[in-house]
């Protein structure tokens, strides 16, 4: 089944230092935008994270520190890599806990002001959990009916999610052909911020999802306890975060004036 879309669709896989949105790095990011016509463009981007890649991490992946050294930084890259995704909706596996995360950090890093809340996420490993629970490679042998040769190399796993999402709409009747409604779908909650620390209650209100104010209202703490602002905009949160907090905070203050 064709992907019913009203805007293009970035399906997205990065190849990381670590699973540490505020500190880790992007090494490999490849990108396979679908269009509406169903027509298809990609990118490829070997990426020098400017600090080592965990020996244990390289064999995972299969990218060591000899194969980046030359490549441009995340700075470098940005702008092509904003300008390909911008007028996009996005989609990967596992993507809206890290993916979607770490790639908001970096481009924030890069003084690139990421800003997708127009923009739907569709997550295919929540899709696939919900429906089967299982990995990438077994969702594709699954759906596709084909073994996932290159499993952990961005392109070859970017790929594969791409066919397994157009094959989970053909296999389930439920779901919809229909980008938002796959959005929702594959959300674990409503968060304001990537990393799922700021949470929207059943209000639409923004409230901590961690630490001694998980579940407060984060307007009413930041009022009262003003020093837990400039806490996290010190420590080690992601930049994200940070800027979603610093909203908050300019629009409760824009309301008082």
């Amino acid at each position: 089944m064709d992907l019913n879309l009203s805007k293009p669709l970035c399906f997205f896989d990065l190849e990381t230092t670590g699973t540490n949105i505020a500190k880790d790095r992007i090494v490999e990011i490849s990108i396979l935008k679908v269009f509406p016509n169903q027509n298809k463009e990609s990118i490829t981007l070997r990426i020098n994270p400017e600090r080592p890649i965990p020996k244990e991490v390289s064999e995972i992946h299969g990218i060591y520190d000899k194969d980046v050294e030359n490549e441009p930084t995340f700075k470098e890259l940005a702008p092509k890599v904003y300008n390909f995704i911008k007028d996009s909706d996005l989609a990967g596996y596992n993507s809206n806990r890290f993916d979607i995360p770490l790639l908001a950090e970096e481009m924030l890093r890069a003084e690139v002001d990421f800003d997708m809340k127009n923009a739907v996420k569709i997550d295919v490993q929540t899709i696939f959990h919900k429906k089967e629970k299982r990995t990438l490679e077994a969702a594709y042998k699954f759906y596709c009916d084909k073994d996932l040769a290159d499993a952990h190399s961005a392109e070859a796993d970017t790929n594969a999610t791409y066919e397994v999402l157009k094959s989970q709409l053909d296999h389930y009747e439920d779901l919809e052909n229909n980008t938002k409604w796959l959005s929702e779908f594959s959300a674990h909650k409503r968060f304001a911020d990537f990393a799922g620390m700021v949470h929207y209650d059943k209000n639409g209100q923004e409230i901590f999802g961690f630490g001694k104010h998980k579940g407060k209202k984060v307007e009413d703490v930041l009022d009262q306890e003003p020093g837990y602002y400039n806490w996290i905009q010190n420590a080690d949160f992601p930049l994200y975060t940070k800027k979603v907090l610093t909203a908050i905070k300019l629009r409760k203050l824009a309301t008082k004036s």
